[in-house]
């Protein structure tokens, strides 16, 4: 499913490279293939098609991963379609 964006450049998701141990957890967790090795360590190869799961930050064994599930893209997607208030995840409404 790589490739699918939901709304550009509004994605919560962070990660701290200093944390960062390469483990490749979040590879193996995303559904959307957002991240991919480089090296020794991961990096985001598209930020956009971050659905905010969380499912990368809760199986971080590092902590290296941040996102804020729920609260973003993926959250004004479902609230957009179910045609309620506050359905951007942009700050303009």
């Amino acid at each position: 499913m790589a490739g699918l964006t939901y709304l550009k450049d509004v994605v919560t998701l962070a990660l701290d490279e200093q944390r960062c141990t390469g483990c490749g957890m979040c590879l193996e967790v995303c559904p959307h293939e957002v991240f991919q090795m480089d090296g020794r360590t991961v990096r985001i190869r598209d930020r956009d098609a971050c659905m905010e799961c969380g499912a990368c930050s809760l199986n971080c064994p590092a902590g290296a991963l941040t996102v804020k599930a729920g609260v973003g893209c993926a959250a004004a997607v479902i609230n957009g379609m179910l045609g309620r208030k506050g359905a951007s995840c942009c700050c303009a409404e």
